[in-house]
């Protein structure tokens, strides 16, 4: 093997080696996570109508999935250009259908925040449709290009599929990170403007109140999330490719344990099924100006 072979090798193998190992780190993290809250699940998790008990075993098929497509991938003579190419769409469309579903969810949160505004959750609509149609022009544009991309290292020994992102591969999720971006501003609108009213009121608000009352922690931590697979992505960070595990874990987790507090947005709902949700709306409303 030539020098100029052997160089472009190493990071190649380094490159599959690591999520081999990460996604396990992600699988503990969601498995103990999960056992640690299951006597919680039924009153604070399956009450819940706001999907957190879906995207929990969502998440952790998820990991299973991917845990097993790593190392299954890992062994010799599995791999090839055309599986290699086929697989790529499918692991980041399962991502997505996870990462759709908390945004579903966010965005009845922000509905509910602002008064069950009409224009607000039109707009929220049109941006996430945008999205998923951003995301998914992307991804098909990719998966054209992948089998040249990856045909010069594909013969290599490699534990897995090659880690080669080139193109507008670091594109991909840029759209949902801008979407995010929208929801997270506002989010943190309302909170700021709620916590303004309070300090008017010369009403103290404690940091944890005020981070649990209207989720901020979540909107800011699903965000900080998609800029760390962008990160990942762009050559010129210098940061690994982890896989999708972590994210795919900490999705889960911050799903199930932020959502859960007492005033989140159709709390209301489950001590009477039968309220509008105009009703939950305007109580939630005046709940978080309170």
């Amino acid at each position: 093997m030539a020098s100029q072979d052997v160089s472009q090798y190493i990071p190649l193998v380094i490159g599959g080696l690591i999520p081999l190992y990460v996604v396990l780190v992600g699988l503990t993290w969601l498995l103990h996570d999960y056992f640690v809250t299951l006597e919680d699940e039924i009153p604070y998790i399956w009450l819940q109508l706001h999907g957190g008990t879906q995207v929990r075993y969502y998440s952790i098929a998820l990991l299973l999935f991917d845990t097993i497509q790593i190392h299954v991938f890992a062994r010799p003579g599995i791999t090839s250009d055309t599986l290699c190419s086929d697989m790529d769409p499918i692991t980041r469309s399962a991502g997505s259908v996870l990462l759709w579903s908390v945004e579903i969810v966010m965005q009845l949160r922000i509905y509910a925040l602002y008064a069950c505004s009409k224009r607000i959750g039109a707009f929220h609509l049109v941006l996430f449709a945008g999205s998923i149609t951003g995301f998914l022009w992307i991804m098909l544009f990719n998966y054209r290009k992948r089998a040249a991309e990856i045909a010069d290292v594909i013969h290599l020994p490699l534990p897995g599929c090659p880690d080669v992102n080139q193109g507008i591969e670091w594109a991909l999720w840029v759209p949902a990170t801008i979407y995010e971006g929208f929801l997270f501003s506002f989010a943190l609108f309302k909170t700021s403007q709620s916590t303004i009213m309070s300090w008017r009121k010369n009403s103290r608000v404690s940091l944890h109140s005020l981070l649990l009352r209207d989720n901020i922690t979540y909107f800011f931590g699903i965000a900080v999330l998609l800029v760390c697979n962008n990160l990942m992505v762009v050559n010129v960070t210098h940061i690994p490719w982890f896989s999708y595990g972590p994210f795919h874990a900490a999705v889960g987790v911050m799903t199930t344990r932020i959502p859960s507090d007492k005033d989140f947005t159709f709390s209301a709902a489950v001590r009477n099924a039968a309220a509008p949700i105009a009703s939950i709306c305007f109580v939630h409303s005046e709940d978080s100006a309170a």
